[in-house]
């Protein structure tokens, strides 16, 4: 990783090496941030905290191998990602103002992606971790975790019939506390489908209407324009000597056809003229007719515009501004839809009540399966975990779960009583803890000393390392409160992890650092950053002055130098 300008670290590259690798430095050297920059990359919460002071912006390189065809790698292709000779390049900003961007494999991409990865490619453990362990739910996750399918499959069937039942509930319970704004409702849309049905609109009759209504309005006046129309196209019988446009046209038609054989433009002309008669003709025919068909009738009127007035109030009300009749039989259809709906909640409570009482049997019968198959995992890994804290110096803890149910009348029956459910099952889950002989089991919020808790976390870790592994496990202080043989211990189980996986620990404590394959050292400058150089492998004479450091606070100390030689020694012994 390349990391500049976050937090105390100005710009530094840390070399990750495969096995075992210890970064150690002075309190407050800018350990945590090789941490927080690996959180970054792997789609972690930006903070605009973060960024060093006078800089705008920090930036976390990293470049991380990946099998081609693993998940990860698969899930990087998707995002459009390009593996570079089997390596993933990843890269995050965090702007001072606390934008935050993200590249992977050349290509930007959503934090969230980063985060999708992170499950795939390595484990983040620090001190928060274990405050988390201590929640019963995260117990009960971790739990699942590692009894993988066995819990899984039967997980998944509760969590779909839980699901159903919840959407089945809410409806029920919708259609009960509302039933009286429904019953209103439904009064109101028989009254609305009432009075539309007493009208009878017939769609785009408004339109007919009017356009009815304004010829009858008008009668007088277009009966005499069709009457002088009808004249001077085909001539007035009161008006014998009266010359009219037909007869006008037919001698011109006549005058022409006498000729038309001497030019062939004319005769075309006198085609032209034939066709101007015959349209006169029929336009004359058509002026006739409509002048006989007009209906001038006041009492038709009247009724046009009684029939408006009802189809214009329908509109009114139930048509919406601008919208006419057809609105109003779009309403109706809907209504009546509606209608039908409500009309048959009575019917519909009773269907959905029986169908939430087979769902409630469903996840009675599912809860007990969850139960039974966390019962037999927390077994094995109880027997797991015990047996890991034996080789981190705690030979006679005994860890175990307690699994059980919170009685509630309104739940569901698991073995012959009546629980409290949720979307997990039934079961309350609780990590338990007898440090030694004679101990009662206690949570291991109470149970647990800080020290004893680091060994629980990382004995916990490394069973799923077993089941769940990941290519890369960092821990950050997992070994706060520990000292003397539990520390060895707790460096000889990690070294013991890091043949099977990448394991990388942020530590104070020399005992865990000795068993490192590599050491890097962070330390700060005078002005008090850390540059490209204040991060350091630590080979030979520099690893043991460090480890004398760690041990008595004096690297020149001659007690402490051979003290360090000595870990040193017994951790490549132990090897």
């Amino acid at each position: 990783m390349r990391i500049r300008s976050l937090g105390v670290i100005d710009d530094a590259v840390v070399e990750l090496s495969p096995g075992f690798t210890a970064v150690t430095g002075e309190t407050g050297a800018g350990k945590t941030m090789v941490v927080t920059s690996l959180g970054l990359l792997l789609g972690g919460r930006a903070d605009a905290a973060l960024v060093r002071i006078g800089s705008p912006s920090a930036v976390v390189e990293g470049r991380l191998s990946v099998e081609p065809g693993a998940p990860a790698a698969v899930r990087a292709a998707e995002a459009g990602a390009e593996l570079d000779d089997g390596a993933l390049l990843i890269s995050r900003t965090i702007s001072a103002e606390g934008r935050s961007r993200a590249h992977l494999g050349g290509r930007s991409v959503p934090v969230g992606v980063l985060a999708e990865l992170a499950d795939e490619l390595v484990a983040v453990h620090g001190q928060t971790d274990q405050q988390g362990l201590l929640k019963p739910s995260r117990q009960r996750g971790a739990l699942d975790r590692y009894a993988g399918d066995g819990v899984a499959a039967p997980l998944r069937t509760y969590t779909d019939a839980y699901r159903r039942l919840r959407t089945v509930a809410a409806r029920l319970d919708e259609l009960t506390t509302l039933a009286r704004e429904r019953a209103q409702e439904a009064d109101l849309l028989r009254f609305g489908l009432s009075e539309i049905e007493a009208v009878e609109p017939r769609a785009g009759e408004d339109v007919e209407l009017a356009a009815e209504a304004e010829r009858l309005g008008h009668a007088e006046a277009l009966a005499s324009a069709a009457a002088v129309a009808h004249g001077a196209l085909a001539g007035d019988v009161e008006d014998p000597e009266g010359v009219d446009a037909t007869t006008l046209v037919a001698g011109a038609q006549r005058a022409l056809e006498a000729v038309r054989a001497h030019d062939p433009a004319l005769s075309a002309l006198a085609d032209r003229t034939g066709e101007i008669s015959i349209l006169l003709a029929d336009v004359a025919g058509e002026l006739a007719g409509y002048a006989d068909d007009l209906d001038a009738d006041p009492l038709r009127l009247a009724a046009v515009e009684e029939r408006r007035a009802a189809l214009t109030a329908l509109t009114r009300k139930y048509g919406g501004t601008g919208e006419g009749v057809d609105a109003v039989l779009a309403w109706a259809e809907e209504g009546a839809a509606r209608l039908t709906e409500l009309d048959g909640d009575d019917e519909r409570i009773g269907e959905l009540t029986a169908e939430r009482e087979a769902l409630r049997a469903e996840l009675s019968v599912l809860a007990q399966e969850l139960s039974d198959a966390r019962t037999e995992a927390a077994a094995r890994f109880a027997a797991a975990v015990t047996e890991e804290l034996a080789s981190l110096a705690m030979p006679h803890a005994r860890v175990s779960f307690a699994i059980g149910q919170t009685e509630d009348p309104d739940g569901v029956e698991v073995g012959g009583r009546t629980v409290a459910y949720g979307p997990h099952g039934a079961d309350e889950v609780e990590l338990l803890l007898a440090p030694h002989p004679g101990a009662p089991p206690r949570p291991i919020a109470k149970g647990a000393s800080g020290g004893e808790l680091s060994r629980v976390m990382l004995a916990v870790e490394v069973v799923f390392a077993g089941v769940d592994p990941v290519p890369t496990y960092l821990f950050d202080e997992v070994d706060a409160g520990v000292g003397g043989k539990a520390a060895v211990e707790i460096g000889r189980r990690l070294a013991k992890l890091a043949r099977s996986a990448q394991v990388v620990v942020v530590t104070h404590l020399p005992q865990v650092a000795a068993f490192a394959d590599r050491q890097l050292l962070v330390e700060k400058t005078h002005d008090g950053s850390v540059t490209r150089s204040g991060v350091t492998v630590l080979e030979g004479e520099d690893r043991v002055r460090e480890l004398s450091r760690m041990l008595a606070g004096q690297e020149d100390s001659q007690t402490a130098r051979a003290h360090a030689e000595e870990l040193l020694a017994a951790a490549r012994a132990d090897a």
